[in-house]
């Protein structure tokens, strides 16, 4: 069941769409631990079904030296399989008991190792290399020993691993509360004029980023993991609803029926302060005009421009005052 169950890190079928829509052979898009582009290319070379082998690639992802130019290599050279490659600190310390060797001397290979220090005592590793041979460790694990410059426990693998199984949990089964805490929470260039009015927009806009290169701003390239994100929830077939000025939270993503409600302060520009301040005015009821709405909530005009761009302010008069003349 579990091996069933980890397949949704890797498969994005099992959200409900194909890679070619989302660009992507996996859909761990927003999942901790397993959504930024290195760890993704890691499910993608790897392809774990196993909770053990998320664990195993997580502790992969927070060592130095122990992925790059050393397991993913030896992977993708058949010379191992990930079970067999090591991943975190344990791994050692356990597979050279195994192999024969005592536990004081196995324990501190494995200390040796996790701090990078295999080869900055050439004596002592010697022993240690020798120790490896007289119980037939192969060659291959004693120099992937030696490219390591820091190990990842495996305990902190686990509780990482567990904590983002549980959250895609709620991706895959949960979605449109998956995708309004996370945005709410982790996405802060989330941007309402890109992203909140159809996948087109946000293709396009990820389109510019990527045209832009090594030239992009560092917002456009911190928006970038929130743009995969939202077009996957489009392609899922979720939608945002409209941006409203009484409807929309000041700083959270709301799940209703038929979508998810933006909240002011996504308007590029509105800051969360004049987002505050509108909502805990509008608490005394609804605004009679633009002015009182800008008396009411301490805003500028600035605000209310922004306000009226993303249809907010339709039908409301400017001021309270009526004209004589017509």
């Amino acid at each position: 069941m579990i091996k069933k169950r980890c397949r949704f890190l890797v498969l994005p079928r099992l959200c409900g769409v194909s890679p070619e829509q989302i660009h992507s052979e996996v859909g761990s898009f927003g999942v901790p631990e397993f959504g930024t582009k290195f760890v993704r290319g890691m499910l993608v070379d790897t392809r774990p079904t196993t909770f053990d082998e998320l664990i195993r690639i997580s502790g992969l992802s927070h060592g130095t030296d122990v992925w790059l130019g050393n397991a993913q290599s030896l992977i993708e050279a058949g010379t191992v399989t990930l079970q067999d490659a090591i991943c975190c600190r344990d791994d050692i310390m356990i597979y050279l008991i195994k192999q024969g060797l005592p536990p004081n001397p196995a324990f501190k290979i494995m200390e040796t190792v996790r701090k990078g220090k295999a080869l900055k005592d050439p004596e002592k590793w010697a022993e240690y290399v020798s120790l490896m041979k007289e119980h037939d460790v192969p060659d291959w694990y004693i120099k992937s020993c030696e490219k390591i410059k820091y190990m990842f426990p495996k305990a902190h693998a686990a509780a990482y691993v567990t904590n983002a199984f549980r959250i895609a949990w709620f991706k895959v089964h949960q979605p449109l509360a998956y995708y309004a805490s996370y945005f709410s929470i982790r996405a802060d260039e989330f941007d309402s004029e890109c992203m909140i009015f159809g996948k087109e927009k946000v293709k396009n806009k990820m389109k510019e980023i990527d045209l832009a290169g090594n030239s992009a701003t560092v917002k456009d390239k911190n928006m970038y993991a929130i743009l995969e994100l939202v077009l996957e929830m489009y392609e899922r077939g979720f939608h945002f609803l409209p941006m409203d000025l009484y409807q929309s939270d000041s700083t959270k993503f709301l799940v209703e029926e038929n979508g998810i409600r933006p909240p002011l302060n996504s308007i590029p520009g509105l800051g969360t302060v004049a987002a505050q301040g509108i909502a805990n005015a509008r608490k005394d009821g609804k605004f009679m005009s633009i002015d009182d709405l800008k008396i009411r909530s301490k805003v500028g005009n600035s605000v209310t421009d922004l306000l009226k761009s993303f249809g907010c302010l339709e039908g409301m008069s400017q001021s309270n005052q009526m004209s004589l003349f017509g």
